[in-house]
């Protein structure tokens, strides 16, 4: 793996981490502009590590076309997790684990597949959301069978931190 390369998925790994956090924040919908955010922040400093000219407005919209032509149901999940976070106790406890997996899915795969498209010598300009969909999903279901555990550790363990206390206080005894 080249220098660059390496600096690439360091990047990744670092926004996937970023978006795993923001999932965790308890409104419903911010977490997802949150992560949206994360995604763009990242889109623009891995063209800044391959020398490619960045544009904001191309950026977002090129990942809105990557994620949005997703199957509904992957999507579903990512605000599903946000949305559930709405109900008392068990949807903030649901939610704290749904939406930070999908952030931090979602963050990695995007990450990958633009690290791909450089690595090639693509550009924002020539990035075609429909050939890159595929590779897209096929990134985006390995990480979330690696699962938040073994992308984010930090986040995992706050998570569970914050699931079991709950959990705790809310059992009798």
């Amino acid at each position: 793996m080249s220098s660059r390369a390496e600096g690439a998925q360091r990047l990744v790994n670092r926004h996937a981490l970023y978006s795993a956090a923001a999932g965790l924040v308890p409104v419903p919908l911010v977490d997802l502009a949150a992560t949206t955010g994360i995604q763009i922040k990242m889109l623009k400093e891995l063209a800044d590590n391959y020398g490619v000219p960045f544009q904001a407005d191309r950026g977002k919209s090129i990942i809105g076309a990557l994620i949005g032509g997703v199957v509904p149901t992957r999507l579903a999940y990512g605000l599903g997790g946000s949305l559930i976070k709405a109900v008392p106790i068990i949807g903030g406890l649901l939610g704290m684990v749904t939406a930070p997996a999908f952030a931090s899915a979602s963050t990695y795969a995007i990450g990958k597949v633009f690290m791909s498209h450089f690595e090639s010598g693509g550009t924002l300009l020539d990035f075609d959301p429909e050939k890159m969909r595929q590779h897209f999903v096929t990134e985006y279901e390995a990480a979330s069978k690696a699962g938040v555990t073994s992308t984010p550790a930090p986040v995992a363990e706050v998570v569970a931190g914050r699931v079991g206390k709950a959990a705790a206080a809310v059992q009798p005894g």
